[in-house]
This record gives structure tokens, C-alpha cells and sequence, in this order.
């Protein structure tokens, strides 16, 4: 298990306007046109150059209205998927987030945008130093951390979490995120089996969570540590 040193700030730079005019398009026809109309996130994934997330060969695909492959069987989600999870979370803008699954760190930098402070696992090193340069390029110090690590231990000694995001699926949310969330705080997550997920919300109230069905989803699996898969 290694921390990465994060990378800080609120999103500065200008970009060309070809991909702003791509960003704008992708936000009003596949995003704000569905349904999702908080403004923070509209606005902020209006902003954010998706393209510097994914391999060059693929960048010129980086505003379609899908997944893309990232490498090491991963992807980055549907602009859509990210939306409508980044509100669902409801942020304020003060709140501390721990998200698993780093992947491209484009939900990274989303959540950097919107909450305090993020604390975000990934499984995978290489992912996990790639998203690190990627968010440390853009800005992104004070308010990230990047740990390498299996993400259904959560972080344990950063938490109370107020809001818990997960980037990959699991048949049910692993007991100790449940336990690292916050009372008063919220979990997203896709959850259920490989052709049955559904997108959740779950709140926390003292020891009672309250679950919500949001719509059907498709992600990756979540994977489990080594120890983990002993076990069984």
C-alpha cells in the first residue's frame, strides 16, 4: 500500500476552442438534455478538458457519448455516468470525499472541483500514477490525495468520509466503506450483479442507511485484495 502526493487548486486554465466547443455540445445534448440540471456540475464538466484523460490515440473520442477504453481493462465512464453520480452525491462544496477507484481521475478532478477535499483509492499503480501526473498537470494539490490500494477497505485512518463514491460495481457496498461514511453523509455506487446493477444512494442516519434506486448501470468489478480472495 503507497500514497501519492497530490496536486491542488481549482481548475485555471483556458483551453482551445475546438474542445470547448466540444465540451458545450457534450454537456447540453448528453448531459443537461437528460435530465441533470445542477448547475455546479454542468458547469465544471463544461470546463474540464476530458481529452487530457484518455490515451492520445483515442482523444479525438474523448466527447463522445461513451465509455472509453483507458488501458489495464479500465475505462473512463460515460459523460453522462459521471454527471448524474457527481450530483446524486449532492456537494456543497466543503465536504470530504473518498472515492474508489481512481481510474483516469476524471471524476477526480470533478469532485476536486465541487468538495473540499478528496481522498481517492486505486487498485491498480500504473493507474494510479498515471491519474496522479494528469491531476497534478491541471493543478490539483492541496485538496487530493491518491492512495495505491484495494478500494473495498476504503481509507480508514482519513475517515469519517461525508460522501463515499465508487467507480466500480459490487454485488453489495463492502461493509467498511458503510462504516467510513459519515451520519448525515451519502454513498453512490453501482451495485448488483454484472447484467443487474443499479445505480444507489445511499444515506446515513445514525446507524440507519437508507438506500435509493437511481437507474441501470454497466461497470467494471470491483477488485478485491489478494487477502480477500484467500479468504474465500
Amino acid at each position: 500500500m503507497s500514497e501519492l502526493s497530490g496536486t491542488g487548486g481549482r481548475l485555471q486554465h483556458v483551453w482551445p476552442d475546438q474542445t470547448a466547443r466540444l465540451r458545450s455540445k457534450m454537456v447540453s445534448l448528453q448531459i443537461e438534455a437528460r435530465g441533470v440540471c445542477d448547475r455546479r456540475v454542468l458547469n465544471t464538466m463544461r470546463v474540464l478538458p476530458r481529452h487530457l484523460f484518455v490515451p492520445e490515440e483515442t482523444r479525438s473520442d474523448a466527447y463522445d457519448d461513451r465509455p472509453l477504453s483507458i488501458g489495464h481493462g479500465a475505462t473512463i465512464s460515460q459523460p453522462l455516468i459521471v454527471a448524474m453520480m457527481t450530483e446524486a452525491l449532492g456537494l456543497q462544496g466543503t465536504e470530504r470525499v473518498l472515492e474508489i477507484g481512481t481510474g483516469s481521475g476524471y471524476q477526480t478532478a470533478v469532485l476536486c472541483e465541487l468538495a473540499g477535499e478528496v481522498f481517492s483509492v486505486e487498485i491498480d499503480p500504473d493507474l494510479a500514477n498515471r491519474a496522479s501526473r494528469c491531476l497534478s498537470n491541471l493543478g490539483y494539490r492541496d485538496r487530493l490525495r491518491i492512495r495505491v490500494a484495494s478500494g473495498e477497505w476504503g481509507w480508514p485512518e482519513e475517515a469519517p468520509f461525508d460522501r463515499i463514491l465508487m467507480s466500480a460495481a459490487a454485488d453489495e457496498v463492502p461493509r467498511a466503506l458503510l462504516k467510513q461514511l459519515a451520519d448525515g453523509g451519502r454513498l453512490v455506487a453501482p451495485i448488483g450483479p454484472e447484467d443487474e446493477q443499479k445505480l444507489v444512494v445511499i444515506d446515513r442516519e445514525g446507524s440507519r442507511y437508507e438506500q435509493t434506486e437511481l437507474c441501470a448501470v454497466r461497470f467494471m468489478r470491483l477488485r478485491t485484495s489478494e487477502r480477500r480472495r484467500k479468504a474465500r
